[in-house]
């Protein structure tokens, strides 16, 4: 079976240290307004613009480094942006232990953090690529995919758990350590990694920046497909303050009752990522992409419906079941496609580009409707979301065009 193939010795290397980053991550999930409020009482206002302003400022820093990437060794550019995240992570505790840490630190510390996973990720997706067979490649980014909710299912419950038995801060310090472990763990992958040659001028130039979006934009599948991720993606994500503000506000839900609604459903992302492969096997890439795509999007809407006590924690575990285990089919083998459709030596700034186009959209989203939540209601703005969620698969690309050859791109062939 394809979930129980082997990809190696180095890729185990790789995978366990993905593991490790992304256990400590959502350890540390939410702990950064949680010290806002707790810590620096902080106000509504600046939580939500240190969340927004984090992503957007971040994502604007790291698109000169999407080309700085592409022309660099992969796995000292992996291990550098884990030493930088935990680095600027670990500033957080010795500034709250030395009694100076403000509001503009954990904004800085954010910029740099989600600066650094943009630029890992962009190095990591062309590192699997080259480290892969391509056959390999759905396999390898399923387990990913099932690590990650694995790790959604755990980390919030013990990172809750660990601030309320040693600290606010105490998350943030497993967040740090955990991307230390993971730069260890990269480096000790170990093999020979050649350089990328580049062709042309030796000195970062406007088109390097602006490649990625032009491979993209022209090609007649990620075209869509990131369009329809960017508006998904941002629409899910604008929904999430504005349903804690509804649950623990509103209806009442005790905190406790807030985690397990969302915590539970992620096991359908262990479910999702698991049958992605079978999937793609018996009913062919495009068909799965455009099938999942389209069912992620008719959950939402369901969230404005939500009423107090267990019917309504019921209906939110349903909601949330389905929605996590189409994004856990969908997600996979979008990132497979990406990486099939891109020619080696554009690898990283397509990914860049990416990344940066859906944290850009996600922090404008997020702040338009923490707006419309403010003139309206929360419930309102939820729902308007999950209607407009219902015509994303309008964006989905009908019809799978032929792919160019990506060697040939590679080698200037066509």
């Amino acid at each position: 079976m394809a979930g129980r193939r082997t990809l190696g010795r180095q890729f185990r290397r790789l995978w366990a240290a993905y593991a490790v980053s992304v256990y400590g991550t959502w350890l540390g999930f939410g702990a950064f307004p949680l010290i806002a409020v707790l810590v620096l009482h902080s106000g509504p206002t600046q939580v939500a613009a240190l969340s927004a302003a984090g992503r957007a400022v971040g994502a604007v820093v790291a698109v000169p480094l999407g080309p700085w990437v592409e022309f660099r060794r992969k796995r000292p550019v992996m291990v550098a942006m884990d030493l930088t995240r935990f680095a600027a992570l670990l500033s957080v505790p010795a500034a709250f232990a030395l009694g100076w840490l403000s509001f503009v630190q954990l904004l800085v510390v954010s910029v740099v953090v989600a600066a650094a996973d943009i630029t890992f990720r962009a190095a990591s997706g062309a590192y699997l690529k080259a480290l892969v067979p391509p056959e390999d490649l759905l396999v390898a980014n399923g387990r990913f995919e099932s690590t990650m909710w694995t790790a959604t299912v755990v980390g919030p419950p013990l990172g809750g758990a660990a601030i309320g038995l040693f600290g606010p801060v105490t998350s943030v310090v497993a967040d740090a350590v955990s991307y230390l472990l993971s730069a260890l763990g990269i480096r000790s992958i170990g093999g020979s990694e050649p350089r990328p040659a580049r062709t042309g001028a030796p000195r970062l130039r406007a088109g390097d920046l602006l490649e990625g979006w032009r491979h993209i934009l022209t090609h007649p599948t990620l075209r869509p497909l990131l369009f329809n991720s960017i508006v998904a993606n941002g629409l899910i994500m604008a929904s999430e303050p504005l349903l804690a503000v509804l649950l623990l506000g509103h209806l009442g839900f005790a905190p406790w009752q807030y985690g397990f609604v969302f915590a539970a459903p992620c096991v359908g992302g262990l479910v999702g990522s698991r049958l992605a492969p079978r999937l793609v096997a018996r009913f062919g890439q495009h068909k799965v992409m455009l099938t999942a795509g389209a069912l992620r999007a008719c959950w939402p809407v369901g969230l404005a419906f939500v009423r107090p006590g267990v019917p309504g924690m019921v209906l939110i575990i349903v909601l949330q079941l389905g929605l996590v285990t189409c994004c856990a089919v969908f997600n996979p083998v979008l990132a497979t496609y990406r990486l099939d459709h891109t020619a080696p030596d554009r690898v990283a700034r397509t990914l860049s580009a990416w990344a940066v186009s859906s944290s850009t959209s996600i922090a404008a989203m997020t702040a338009v409707w923490g707006l419309l939540a403010a003139v309206t209601s929360p419930r309102t703005a939820i729902a308007l979301a999950g209607v407009l969620l219902l015509a994303t698969p309008l964006l989905l690309p009908r019809r799978e065009k032929a792919p160019r050859n990506t060697t040939e791109q590679a080698a200037g062939l066509t």
